[in-house]
Order: structure tokens, then C-alpha cells, then sequence
């Protein structure tokens, strides 16, 4: 690591502002709804403006408050979403931070704070209604590090396009069209695979873990979401190659990572197409592919151990091997049909035969929804969302809850399966400069897979504060 900061300092040379960039980048006041950048108007304001320097320094506040009414519940387990009614409050804070070396180089370095909680504590739902919540209360609210990640860039043609700077991927503001790109650090995947921009951030558009991520990509990360990792990425003119290696919990949704690659780790590819059908129209396919190697457990096993008297219920935990693999596939899509209104959908598959290890109890797993801009009403930073998902898992999963097996996440005592069917709207107001409002409801049909609980809705408001 010495060697290489000596090698970026070396090199580093001032960071040009560049004047052709979008207006919403450069020094200025931020923009009314009437006076909307052409150049750039995906660009939310924030609330003080972010000038084109080498340094970047910004923060941001996440406030969730979400409730449901009692519903009813034949039977309550230890992981069940609880039937009595609820109201809670989660808070993510968090600071970023960059700074561009040269044209090329650029280290990012991110703190965070999380707090609150979510319904039940983030258990008894699969597609779980605030991405935001950390899943074990035990972390505390302590300031942690989110990202630590050194970006270089290698130029393979002279031709440059402009890039919208933000401290979660880039501060540069312009790449060579063709490029290869080289990421180590402590880092999220989900920033860099799976993503798109109608559905993937928790902080200005849907909540639910399934709407902003694909259910059934059980991407490496600890119980915050981060991992450590190295991702290679070329990009051309109307496609891009990924790849990403990453370490995996030591044990399922754990807050430790396993640095042993030899015996743990998780292996990311994705292609991405950028066709032109449409005129002026951007249109987006992605295609992931994961396989993790960890310490996992198997459904089928911990069920036949239960079976033949071995332990009193079915415990994965307890069938457990180092070595196992888990692997799945995941396509993902945008498409602009006009200025003001994108869709997008997703679909996804995994094995579903050893433990869920990382991200949520999915297997199968199908989204599809949109976004309209409010520009009708004169309302360019306003957005309205839906969203409608559809989550299952694998027989053998269904076998072992059924049995009264329990996950990190379900674990009823019983269960009556049915997919966990789930449509999710909000409309975000924006207030003024970095400020946003944006009630939220979630109608949940079959929660953790649960026919006999029926319907639950789920009302929240989130509050947004962007500096």
C-alpha cells in the first residue's frame, strides 16, 4: 500500500475544471424547478453546492419512519414478522469523502452511522421494507467505515465523455469512452453490480430490499452491507464487462468477513448492453452471475438429520461445511420511454439448495415497475414510484421452515407457503434545496411466504437531507 500511494503521489497532478460540464456541478446557486440543467437533469440539489476540485466532501441524512396496523397471525415463530401493531424509526448518516489525484486516480473514503430499527427488527419478511435497517441490533450506532477504495482508470482511446460526479462511484468528471478500470478497497457491491437508476437507492426512491436489489443475489457483505473486494471493469461505447472478488461473511449475515480466499469468497461477472433502439432514449441490460464459496449449511441435509432423530429440529446451522457453493443468475433492465417516465424490472434464480448466506432469504426472485418525473406540474425534482415484486424459494427451503427450521432472517415454526407477493409506491417531494419528503406504502401479500398471514400494509414517510 506504501508503494502505491508513493506511485499516486508521484503522479498526481491538479484536478481541471472543466467549464463544459454540467451547469448543476459547477459553483452556483442551486437550480428552481423552472430552471432546470438540460444538460444534467438527473442531478438532485443538494443542499450547498459541490464545486469541480479535486477534493469532494458531502453528507447526507436517511430518516425512515414506518408502522403497520395488528393483522392477523394463526402462529408466531422466533424469526415472524409480529402481528401486533408497530411504529418505528431507523436513521442512516453518513459522510463522504474524495479526492482526485490526477485525471485518473481518485481515493474514496465514506463514513456512516446507523441507528433505529425496522418492523420485527428486520425479520419475517423476505423482500424487507427498509433497505436502510441493520439487520443485528447488537452493531450499535458508532460511527463505522463504509467505503475505503483506491479508483484508477487506464485510457484506451483519446475520446472522453462526461461523467456525473458522485462520492459513492467517481468524482471525475470525464472517462475515455473505451477504458479498463481497477477498484480495491472496502466497498458495497450492490454500487457496481445489479444497479439501476429507477431502482436501487433507498434514499430518494423505493425501500423494500427486493425493489432496490435483486432478492435473489446473495451478494457478499457483512451485516452492513460492505465488503472487501477487487472489481476489473472495461468499458466501451455501448457495452461493459465486470468482475468482482470479494470476501464472505464467516457465518451467514455475520459482521465479520473471512480473509481466507482460498476457503471463502464470492466470484461477480456481469455484461452490460447499452443499445440504442430509440432515439434520445436510454435503454440498459444487465447480466449477472455470482458463485460464493463460504462456510454454508444445506437445507436438504438439516431436514434429513430432523427426520432421522438426529436433532430436535432441522438446524442448518449444524450441517455447516466449509467449501460449499451457492450460485445464481440475474437479469436486469431499464428503458426511458419518454423525458419523464422509465420502467424497469429484474429477474433472478439461485440454487436454493445450501444456506442463504448474505443478503435476504430469495431464491427466485421478479420485479418490475417505473418512475414518473413531475414535470407537468412544474415539479422537475419530484418523482412518483410503483413497483410490483414477487418472491419465492426453493422446495427444499420451503421444506425446512416448514419442518420449524429457522434462518437469519424467517423461521415461523410452520408454514403454509405461498410467494411473498409485493407492490410498493412513494412519491418524493422535493422541498427545498437538499430537502425531501416522501410518504411511502407497501402492500404485502403472503409475508415470509406465509399464506395464513394474509395482507399486511406497511405506511412509512422518509425524510432526506442531502448536503
Amino acid at each position: 500500500m506504501l508503494a502505491v500511494a508513493s506511485w499516486v503521489n508521484a503522479n498526481a497532478q491538479q484536478l481541471p475544471v472543466d467549464q463544459s460540464s454540467p451547469a448543476s456541478q459547477r459553483p452556483s446557486s442551486q437550480p428552481t424547478p423552472d430552471e432546470i440543467p438540460e444538460e444534467n437533469p438527473e442531478i438532485p440539489p443538494t443542499m450547498f453546492p459541490h464545486p469541480e476540485t479535486p477534493w469532494w466532501v458531502s453528507g447526507q441524512v436517511n430518516v425512515i419512519f414506518q408502522g403497520h396496523p395488528p393483522f392477523h397471525a394463526p402462529y408466531t415463530g422466533p424469526n415472524s414478522l409480529k402481528p401486533e401493531g408497530q411504529a418505528v424509526v431507523s436513521n442512516v448518516v453518513t459522510l463522504y469523502t474524495a479526492y482526485a489525484f490526477n485525471r485518473s486516480t481518485e481515493v474514496l473514503f465514506d463514513v456512516e452511522s446507523a441507528s433505529g430499527h425496522g418492523i420485527s427488527d428486520a425479520l419475517g419478511l423476505a423482500g424487507f421494507t427498509n433497505l436502510d435497517v441493520v439487520r443485528n441490533p447488537e452493531l450499535g450506532i458508532m460511527p463505522y467505515i463504509a467505503r475505503a477504495e483506491i479508483h484508477k482508470v487506464f485510457a484506451l482511446s483519446t475520446e472522453e465523455e462526461p461523467q456525473e460526479r458522485n462520492p459513492v462511484n467517481s468524482i471525475l468528471t470525464k472517462m475515455p469512452v473505451r477504458r479498463f478500470e481497477v477498484r480495491f478497497g472496502k466497498m458495497s457491491l450492490a454500487d457496481f453490480f445489479d444497479v439501476n437508476p429507477v431502482g436501487s437507492d433507498s434514499h430518494l426512491q423505493f425501500l423494500n430490499w427486493t425493489a432496490d436489489n435483486n432478492g435473489s443475489y446473495d451478494y457478499a457483505a457483512d451485516t452492513r452491507g460492505y465488503t472487501f473486494a477487487a472489481v476489473l471493469e472495461y468499458e466501451d461505447r455501448n457495452w461493459g464487462i465486470r468482475f468482482a472478488e470479494g470476501l464472505m461473511p464467516k457465518v451467514a449475515n455475520g459482521p465479520n468477513l473471512d480473509a481466507n480466499i482460498a476457503r471463502a469468497r464470492s466470484e461477480n461477472t456481469e455484461v452490460e448492453w447499452r443499445p440504442q433502439f430509440i432515439k434520445d432514449r436510454r435503454t440498459v441490460f444487465l447480466f449477472t452471475n455470482y458463485v460464493n464459496h463460504a462456510n454454508m449449511g444445506s437445507y436438504r441435509e438439516a431436514v434429513q438429520a430432523f427426520l432421522a432423530g438426529q436433532t430436535p429440529k432441522p438446524d442448518i446451522v449444524a450441517t455447516r461445511r466449509q467449501g460449499r457453493i451457492k450460485y445464481g443468475f440475474g437479469f436486469n433492465f431499464e428503458h426511458e420511454i419518454s423525458k419523464t417516465l422509465r420502467i424497469f424490472g429484474r429477474v433472478g434464480w439461485n440454487e436454493g439448495q445450501n444456506e442463504s448466506f448474505a443478503y435476504t432469504e430469495v431464491n427466485q426472485s421478479f420485479a418490475l415497475g417505473g418512475d414518473w418525473r413531475a414535470d407537468r406540474w412544474h415539479r422537475h425534482w419530484d418523482k412518483l414510484g410503483v413497483v410490483f415484486m414477487s418472491n419465492a424459494i426453493s422446495k427444499a427451503h420451503q421444506n425446512y421452515l416448514a419442518l420449524g427450521g429457522v434462518g437469519f432472517l424467517l423461521g415461523d415454526g410452520r408454514l403454509n407457503y405461498g410467494r411473498e407477493n409485493i407492490v410498493e409506491t412513494y412519491y418524493n417531494a422535493h422541498l427545498w434545496r437538499g430537502i425531501y419528503i416522501s410518504p411511502n406504502v407497501e402492500y404485502i401479500v403472503n409475508p415470509g411466504y406465509i399464506r395464513d398471514r394474509g395482507q399486511v400494509v406497511v405506511g412509512g414517510v422518509r425524510l432526506h437531507l442531502e448536503f
